[in-house]
């Protein structure tokens, strides 16, 4: 998969990126992604973050499945690690996951892993 996204590879089919754009679904379509998780709530970090309705709007438009899974940066539960696992099972991959960093997407997925 090339890309100039700021993407790194977790799994055979999965990466992780730090906060993406909506310009950035188109690319991630063209890279050969399937589907695209966002892990940040709206307004984490001001008005300046995209929101997760303009982000959608683009990766519908690009071809992509996408959803939305908002979870805290310190912490995420039981019940958000569970759902993120019917999301990984259930999308098309490859899959690309974000958040602020990357770092919270990560942990997400191994906690999945583990739990199923």
């Amino acid at each position: 998969m090339s890309t100039s996204l700021p993407i790194q590879r977790i799994a055979a089919d999965v990466c992780v990126a730090p906060q993406l754009s909506p310009a950035a679904m188109a690319e991630a379509a063209a890279a050969g992604f399937r589907s695209v998780i966002n892990n940040r709530p709206d307004f984490e970090h001001g008005p300046d973050q995209p929101t997760n309705a303009a982000i959608e709007a683009a990766a519908l438009a690009a071809g992509l499945q996408y959803a939305h899974l908002p979870v805290a940066g310190g912490y995420q539960s039981p019940d958000e690690i569970a759902r993120f696992a019917e999301l990984i099972a259930a999308m098309p991959h490859p899959l690309l996951c974000f958040c602020r960093s990357g770092a919270r997407s990560t942990r997400l997925y191994a906690a999945a892993v583990q739990a199923s």
